[in-house]
């Protein structure tokens, strides 16, 4: 049985492809993580992780890994629950950004309503920017969303990068206006494809805005523009815009776990806990 410690540390490692910020999340030493990780390949056998100077990535045992660990940390969530004796009660009030409305986020909730039926999830799914807004004013208990630079805080849950996207269709005229297709205000998405355009001098107009993702992606689909999203994350039916086409870059972009500073009672910091558990055991997407 492979070990759950190592297991939350190769998960980790993964997400955040550094032993060094991994380490910083989990609260461990350097050396304690590279441990781990060694010990679960000594266990299986293979190399989970590829080395080198450039930085650290999965190898192709370490991408199967992935949704092996998440089972077993789930597994053994849902048993600690059962065998604790308590049955959570009460609300939690839980937000999570539009970008992972296509994600593994929905199994993630299930598998949560499954073990704790008492707790009455109130799921609201807005932009990041929201979220972040409805967190400091007391309305949600937990919350999913981009890391913004006015709000730095949270656990880490994953890195990725923003790209621009579109329709496989989609010509782009270099001499026009880039055609945008975005989230209105507070939108951290939209906020920094503007900033980044600005500073690259490319002229651009928004031809679409929406405050559903579906709808973004209706428009995209249908060829009206493009639209900046998490690489990971890339609707069916949309593909990323080539090197090519001159776009400038988007930069990194982080998902991470808040919670709430004025939670109501005890009731909702456990049902919160127990959620951002199940997050990390299994991260989107």
């Amino acid at each position: 049985m492979y070990d759950p410690s190592q297991l939350r540390t190769f998960l980790m490692v993964a997400q955040t492809l550094s032993f060094t910020q991994a380490g910083h999340r989990l609260g461990l030493r350097q050396s304690t993580v590279s441990q781990h990780v060694r010990k679960l390949e000594d266990e299986v056998g293979r190399p989970l992780f590829t080395r080198d100077t450039h930085g650290v990535e999965l190898t192709e045992d370490g991408e199967a890994m992935l949704g092996f660990a998440r089972t077993i940390l789930e597994a053994n969530e849902r048993a600690a629950s059962w065998f604790q004796g308590t049955r959570l009660r009460g609300r939690l009030r839980f937000g999570a950004s539009e970008d992972f409305v296509l994600s593994r986020l929905p199994e993630i909730l299930e598998g949560f309503r499954r073990d704790h039926p008492e707790v009455d999830l109130e799921l609201t799914v807005e932009l990041s920017g929201t979220l972040h807004e409805r967190l400091a004013a007391g309305k949600l208990d937990l919350v999913l969303a981009k890391r913004s630079e006015e709000r730095p805080g949270g656990r880490l849950v994953w890195r990725d990068k923003l790209v621009w996207i579109g329709s496989e269709r989609l010509r782009l005229d270099p001499d026009r206006p880039l055609p945008l297709i975005v989230f209105p205000p507070p939108g951290l998405t939209r906020a920094r494809a503007l900033e980044v355009l600005e500073q690259h001098g490319r002229p651009w107009r928004i031809v679409c805005t929406s405050g559903s993702l579906n709808g973004l992606v209706a428009a995209a689909r249908a060829g009206l523009g493009v639209m900046a999203h998490t690489r990971g994350l890339i609707p069916p039916g949309l593909t990323r815009i080539p090197d090519r086409a001159g776009l400038p870059e988007l930069g990194p972009v982080e998902f991470v776990l808040l919670h709430g500073r004025r939670q109501r009672d005890s009731a909702a910091r456990a049902a919160a806990d127990r959620l951002a558990a199940a997050i990390l055991a299994g991260p989107v997407p």
